[in-house]
This record gives C-alpha cells, sequence and structure tokens, in this order.
C-alpha cells in the first residue's frame, strides 16, 4: 500500500481543498525561511516557496509524496504578503480598491525522485470600497494571516466584484489543476 500523500501546509484552507482530491493525506509543516528576492518575479517567487516548503518536508519522509503549496497576491506588479498590522492590511486594501489584481499559487509535487512545480494565476477584481468598509474588515481580524489581506472564501467575499480564474487558486490550492499533475505524476 503507498503511503498517505504528505501535505506541507499548516493552512486549514489547504487542507479542506485537498480533501476534495483525497482524503488519504496527513499534515507535516517546516519552518522554512520565506525571505524572497525583490528583483524576483512574482512567479518564481510563488514556485520557489511552494518548492521550499515541499523540499523541506520531503528530506525526512524519503520516498513519500509531499505537496507544498504557497500563495501570493500581486497588484501592479507588487507582492502583496500577509499584512505586518491592522492598519498595514487597510493599505493593502485601500490599493486593491476598485482595481483587478492577480492571486498565484505555487505548488510543488515531489517525490524524493522526481519534482515538478507549476503555479496557476487568477485574476480578482474589488469593488472601490469606502473607508468604512476597508477599516470595518481590516478590525475584523479575518485579514490577518492572508496574502493580500483578504479571504475570498469569507467576508472577503463581499469586497469581490468579479473573478477570471479557479476559484480555489485564490482560496490557496488550484485544486482541478492539482488533480491533474497529481494523476500524471
Amino acid at each position: 500500500m503507498e503511503d498517505k500523500i504528505i501535505l506541507a501546509s499548516a493552512s486549514p484552507r489547504r487542507r479542506e481543498l485537498l480533501s476534495l482530491i483525497t482524503t488519504d493525506f496527513e499534515v507535516i509543516t517546516a519552518d522554512v525561511d520565506e525571505t524572497t528576492d525583490e528583483n524576483e518575479t512574482a512567479e518564481n517567487t510563488v514556485m520557489m516557496l511552494s518548492c521550499k516548503k515541499a523540499m523541506a518536508v520531503s528530506s525526512l519522509n524519503k520516498g513519500r509524496k509531499v505537496i507544498g503549496a504557497d500563495t501570493i497576491v500581486v497588484c501592479d506588479g507588487k507582492i502583496l504578503g500577509k499584512p505586518a498590522s491592522r492598519e498595514n492590511a487597510k493599505e493593502m486594501l485601500r490599493m486593491l480598491s476598485g482595481r483587478t489584481h492577480q492571486v498565484l499559487t505555487g505548488v510543488t509535487i515531489t517525490d524524493s525522485e522526481k519534482t515538478e512545480t507549476f503555479y496557476v494565476s487568477s485574476d480578482v477584481t474589488f469593488f472601490v470600497l469606502t473607508e468604512e468598509e476597508i477599516s470595518a474588515y481590516a478590525e475584523s481580524g479575518e485579514p490577518d494571516d492572508k496574502a493580500g489581506a483578504y479571504g475570498i472564501q469569507g467576508k472577503g467575499s463581499l469586497l469581490v466584484e468579479k473573478i477570471n480564474g479557479d476559484y480555489f487558486n485564490i482560496v490557496g490550492l488550484p485544486v482541478s489543476m492539482l488533480n491533474k499533475k497529481l494523476n500524471e505524476f
């Protein structure tokens, strides 16, 4: 019998999304340095981060299939990570207000013998937000641990006018593409 897949992510959203593909997995996370090179493209950055996470867990679980993932929000070529403070969350939300931005999720699948890394990009357009809406959402605490200071699967959905692309990618794991890649792996 094949060992369970390992999800190298602490994200409860990714656990939930991976369970749409398989329930036969366990979660093992590694503490990796997520420092990035600001001169690197967003696409390369998100793939590098997913690879770092997968490889760190894979190195301790030889031969097991490991999935690592990382999600970033990009607006005007600037990567918006998790907000450092509520004020930082408000700044990000002001930047996204009334505009279209990209959400990229990098995914790495490895089994110690071979490794495949890819990314999926989705466009998200926000409504024009009032200062009151920005403040209320930032103060709700929901943006605290989310790239770009919002979660589309929660109250952040109320900020979104439209999306173009994979909804689950925006949540944190492009399940249809991941399923395809796992079947080919």
